[in-house]
C-alpha cells in the first residue's frame, strides 16, 4: 500500500512539474541579464524597463484591457440574468444555449464567429473581438451565478415577497446582495478569460487590431526574447491574482450544481 502511495505521489509531482516548471523558467529568465535565453548571466530589471517603453506592446496591452473590461461588464450582466433564469425556471433548452460556447472547442467558435461576421459584412476590429469575447464569457458567468443561487436561502426571498415586495424589488434588495460575491467572481473570471484569449481573438481581430496575446505571438515567431518573458510574467501574475480573488469570493464557482 505504501509503495502504491509513493508511486502516486511521484506521478503527481511529475505531472505538476511538467505543468509549472516551464512557467517558472519564464519568470526566472525575465530577470536574466542576457539577450539570449541559453544561460543565466545575472539579475536585471532592464527588460521590464524596455517593456514599458515598447509602444506596440503598450498599445496591445491597452486594447486587451479595454476589451477585457467591456466584455466582462456586459457578460456579467447577461450571464447573471442567464444564471438566474437557469435556476428559477428550470428550462431544458436554456442551459444548452448558455453553456454550449463553453463545451465547443475554441477554434470552432472562432471560425464560426468569423464566418458570421463575414456574412453580416461586419468590419473586423476591436468591436468584433469584444462581441466574440462577450459571447463565450456569458456561459462562465452564468455557471458561477447559478452555483451561488443554489446555495442561497430561498426563504429570504419568499419573506420579502410576503412583506409586499415586487419580484424586481425582492431581487434587487435581497437576492442580488446575497449572490454578489458570485457575480463579482464571475466578472473576474470573464476578465481573465478575455485578456488571456488567443484562438478566438486570432480569428475575429482585423488588420491592425492587436491584443496582448496576438502581440506576444507575433514576437515569439522570431524568437523568445526577454521582453516576451517579462510581459508573460506580468500577465501570469495578473491572471493568477484574479483567479485567487474569484476563488475566495465564490469557492464553488466551478461547480454547476
Amino acid at each position: 500500500m505504501r509503495r502504491r502511495s509513493a508511486w502516486l505521489w511521484a506521478a503527481a509531482l511529475a505531472g505538476y512539474a511538467f505543468l509549472y516548471l516551464p512557467l517558472l523558467i519564464v519568470v526566472v529568465y525575465s530577470f536574466n541579464d542576457s539577450r539570449l535565453n541559453a544561460e543565466w548571466v545575472g539579475f536585471t530589471l532592464d527588460w521590464y524597463r524596455k517593456l514599458f517603453a515598447h509602444d506596440e506592446m503598450l498599445t496591445a496591452a491597452g486594447n486587451s484591457l479595454l476589451i477585457g473590461l467591456t466584455a466582462s461588464l456586459v457578460s456579467t450582466v447577461l450571464g447573471t440574468m442567464a444564471g438566474f433564469a437557469m435556476y428559477r425556471y428550470r428550462l431544458r433548452l436554456l442551459p444548452l444555449l448558455v453553456l454550449a460556447p463553453i463545451a465547443i472547442p475554441e477554434i470552432l467558435t472562432g471560425v464560426s464567429l468569423l464566418i458570421f461576421f463575414v456574412l453580416l459584412n461586419f468590419t473586423l476590429g476591436l468591436l468584433s473581438v469584444t462581441l466574440a469575447h462577450i459571447a463565450f464569457c456569458i456561459g462562465f458567468v452564468a455557471i458561477v451565478v447559478r452555483s451561488r443561487l443554489a446555495g442561497m436561502d430561498e426563504s429570504l426571498t419568499e419573506a420579502a415577497r410576503d412583506l409586499g415586495a415586487t419580484p424586481w424589488k425582492a431581487f434587487r434588495l435581497v437576492t442580488l446582495p446575497l449572490i454578489m460575491p458570485g457575480v463579482v467572481a464571475g466578472a473576474l473570471m470573464a476578465f481573465t478569460l478575455s485578456i488571456d484569449d488567443f484562438v478566438i481573438t486570432f480569428f475575429t481581430a482585423g488588420v491592425g487590431s492587436s491584443t496582448l496575446p496576438l502581440q506576444i505571438y507575433t514576437m515569439v515567431k522570431i524568437a523568445v526574447t526577454p521582453e516576451v518573458n517579462a510581459i508573460s510574467t506580468l500577465l501570469m501574475a495578473l491572471t493568477l491574482a484574479l483567479i485567487l480573488i474569484a476563488s475566495k469570493l465564490s469557492p464553488g464557482a466551478l461547480r454547476a450544481d
